[in-house]
């Protein structure tokens, strides 16, 4: 296991750059992932530590190794593709030994090392078949099987999991993690599913117009965004602009306009020095937020705001709520822990009091507008559309 440098890595495509001066390190044996939207670089960065594209600047290192220059064939790197470019003439015993073939092992050590790697996929049952009497998720395992036999120093993973439906990502989620740990070596994977990044990475580098936004553990970037991008990309925050009035000990006050020249005050801890009247984000997760239609008892470290429920969407797990106060809104969702089939639900409407604790708000040094509408909400992640009004359980 060694590790990988990416040092100022440049790629263009005639006038547009898709991967602009990118830097970052990956540790041996890690898996990790670049996540990001559609066109933001990653598949491009993942196919330059390929080999398959050369950049116009930078370098690739792997341990004391610069392989920037170097053909595919000559890295120790394996590629596995969201089509999984099985051979549909092989048995799946032959697609893991091609490898082995092409090299020129012996017979008795290709079925011996074959047979360990079915096992490690678990398909040990299934050598005899073909490509096409087998399902996706089948076929992703033997995609993995036949690139990790030749023992890659790193393998990188392009949207394995993309033509796969939402139960069998999940559990081949679960079996990669499980391979990872197994064989020990980098994983590297790219994915624009927010949720396939989170579960499955050690560290992630989030990624937008071809450069790196944040990078770090998964746990880190949720909760401790460093940019407005960040925050929306990862989950689903609440997003308001504010002016700080306030600076006392490690609190910050926030004044944000409510309407007819109103203001709504919130406090939070801060991780950077603001300034007064300097005006900053706030990035707010929807869990963070409890809901009742009765006033909380007042706490010094509490924010404690009224507003109006506007919209309702049951989500099995949760129950999304719109709040309306003032002019600004808030996304806030209510794990169903406990349902009491006697307890009157909160309805469309209703006069409600959001309150949380100060330092689940995240102060961002960053004011955009195209990040969210005056709400503070996406529309990109505004809700559902109600057809009727009626009451939650």
């Amino acid at each position: 296991m060694e590790e990988i440098r990416i040092e100022h890595l440049t790629k263009d495509f005639g006038g547009f750059t898709a991967v602009d001066d990118v830097s970052l390190v990956i540790k041996p044996g890690e898996l990790y992932s670049f996540l990001g939207p559609s066109g933001c670089g990653k598949t491009t960065l993942l196919r330059m530590i390929a080999g398959f594209e050369i950049p116009r600047e930078g370098r690739i290192i792997v341990g004391d190794q610069d392989i920037t220059q170097l053909p595919p064939y000559q890295r120790q790197v394996n590629t596995i593709f969201q089509n999984y470019s099985l051979f549909p003439h092989m048995t799946l015993f032959d697609n893991v030994a091609f490898g082995l073939r092409i090299k020129k092992i012996a017979k008795a050590q290709i079925k011996e090392k074959v047979r360990d790697m079915l096992a490690l996929v678990k398909m040990s049952d299934q050598a005899d078949k073909y490509p096409d009497q087998i399902s996706g998720g089948q076929k992703q395992r033997i995609a993995i099987a036949r690139a990790l036999i030749n023992e890659p120093k790193v393998l990188l993973l392009d949207e394995p999991l993309a033509a796969l439906d939402l139960k069998l990502r999940q559990h081949m989620l679960i079996e990669l993690m499980n391979i990872h740990d197994a064989v020990g070596i980098t994983f590297i994977y790219v994915t624009h599913d927010q949720s396939e990044a989170m579960s499955i990475s050690d560290r992630m580098a989030v990624m937008s117009k071809g450069k790196i936004i944040q990078q770090g553990p998964p746990d880190d970037i949720y909760e401790r965004p460093a940019s407005i991008f960040s925050a929306f990309f990862i989950g689903e925050t609440n997003l308001i602009t504010g002016e700080v009035t306030g600076i006392e000990d490690e609190y910050v006050q926030i004044s944000c306009p409510k309407g007819n020249g109103e203001f709504v005050e919130i406090d939070s801890t801060f991780h950077f020095t603001p300034n007064i009247g300097q005006k900053l984000t706030l990035s707010l997760r929807p869990e963070k937020i409890a809901i009742s239609r009765y006033k909380p008892r007042q706490q010094d470290d509490f924010n404690t705001l009224k507003g109006v429920i506007e919209d309702i969407l049951y989500l099995g797990t949760h129950t999304q709520y719109i709040v309306r106060v003032g002019e600004l809104k808030f996304r806030v969702f209510s794990q169903h822990k406990r349902v009491y089939f006697d307890e009157k639900a909160l309805d469309w409407e209703e006069p409600v009091w959001l309150f949380w604790h100060d330092t689940d708000t995240w102060l961002i040094d960053e004011v955009t507008e195209d990040a969210t509408d005056d709400s503070g909400i996406s529309p990109e992640s505004a809700p559902y559309h109600r057809t009727s009004k009626r009451s939650m359980i």
